[in-house]
């Protein structure tokens, strides 16, 4: 079974490695790229000043690097970290809270605490094991749609940009297969070169100062920030990462990924970094064939990944002051580009049954739809619709 030689431990099969390595530090640059200006906001809106937000996307980076690296190379699978971006958008929505920064501080180490927990509670990890394969794979395909249309979308809004890109990806794909995202993020890599121009003053603070922020704690932080972030977190992250690695035939221990993420959140909390927990979107990018035809070697594009983010967060003023320049649509274009075999083969696991493929379609246009309810995500709601239609179905059924 693929999932049983995923976990195999020993030194690295035989084979290329420049096939992962370029598909992780793309995850890499995908998810900081997408979302660090929603993190700054978050830290910001949370009573942040712009040095304590500087140092917490320094240390939210170093601290998803590390975990990456630690965990993939523990579990010889393809783990991949990331913040909580749904968390800060929250945060944004919550705003700052009686006792400033420090109070929301204290609510990150609470929320990584109740991860542990969670981590800790078996029953939890039974549930989201017990998750239907084709739901899984369903809601994945779903999660992965909006940005596999960012292609389409760069050629309407930048057609010079994003046309020579699109073409090495077409070319590669058709004569380099193995070589098609190396070549495509290369290409783009040119191309963002030669289009971009960085402020003037993006050397000024290339390395960010690390800032200790004592902890204070506040019941109405508790309410408002960490019982929130926690079920934000769980829902909208922690459960479409664990289908994202299902959906690709890796189990990990479920209940030992919450901890040490848990963990993490809890160490980079005093320097103002927010929780951390598995990656979606860019862990589709690391444990999907695109990263490398044999599943055994996967894992090295989380270690990439890990890599590149320790990169981001030791340069973080220059890392994102580039990226910030760059249009935005052409880093989703090459992750787009990059991400079609993964849906592909999502929706292929998402069909293959017939009597689960009504409930499926439902997880799917959920998922896609991109709305949230309550704070969580759309990729939750798509579990919840299509696993109420999997039960209607089995209803009486012996």
């Amino acid at each position: 079974m693929r999932e049983a030689l995923a976990g195999e431990g020993g030194m690295t099969p035989s084979g290329d490695a420049l096939q992962p390595l370029a598909a992780g530090a793309l995850a890499a640059v995908v998810g900081f790229a997408s979302a660090f200006t929603i993190v700054l906001q978050g830290l910001r809106a949370a009573g942040a000043t712009p040095l304590e937000a500087a140092a917490g996307l320094m240390a939210v980076c170093l601290i998803q690097g590390v975990a990456s690296i630690a965990l993939s190379l523990r579990l010889r699978m393809p783990i991949s970290i990331a913040w909580s971006t749904p968390g800060a958008v929250l945060l944004i929505a919550t705003g700052t809270p009686a006792g400033g920064f420090p109070v929301t501080v204290g609510a990150f180490m609470l929320t990584g605490l109740l991860i542990v927990i969670a981590g800790l509670w078996r029953g939890f990890g039974e549930a989201v094991a017990a998750i239907p394969r084709s739901l899984a794979a369903a809601m994945l395909a779903g999660v992965l749609l909006d940005l596999c249309l960012a292609p389409v979308h760069a050629l309407g809004a930048m057609p010079h940009l994003a046309l020579p890109i699109i073409i090495a990806w077409a070319l590669a794909w058709r004569f380099a297969r193995r070589y098609a995202v190396p070549v495509t993020v290369l290409v783009a890599a040119i191309v963002i070169g030669l289009s971009t121009t960085l402020p003037a003053a993006t050397l000024t603070h290339v390395w960010p100062v690390p800032v200790l922020v004592v902890p204070g704690f506040d019941l109405g932080a508790v309410v408002n920030i960490a019982l929130p972030l926690f079920i934000v977190t769980m829902a909208s992250q922690n459960v479409p990462g664990l289908a994202v690695l299902n959906g690709n035939g890796y189990h990990p221990p479920i209940g030992s990924l919450f901890v040490w993420t848990g963990l993490a959140s809890i160490l980079a909390a005093p320097v103002g970094g927010m929780t951390v927990n598995l990656a979606a979107i860019t862990a589709a990018l690391c444990a999907g064939p695109e990263a490398h035809p044999d599943a055994n070697r996967r894992w090295i594009a989380s270690i990439a990944l890990g890599g590149t983010y320790i990169v981001f967060g030791l340069f973080a003023g220059l890392a994102a002051a580039f990226i910030a320049s760059a249009p935005p649509v052409l880093i989703q274009t090459v992750a787009g580009l990059a991400l079609l075999a993964s849906l592909a083969s999502a929706l292929m696991g998402a069909l293959v049954r017939e009597d689960d493929r009504v409930p499926a379609i439902v997880t799917f246009v959920t998922a896609a739809s991109g709305v949230a309810v309550l704070g969580i995500g759309a990729a939750f709601w798509g579990l919840i619709a299509g696993g109420v239609l999997v039960g209607l179905n089995r209803l009486g059924r012996s």
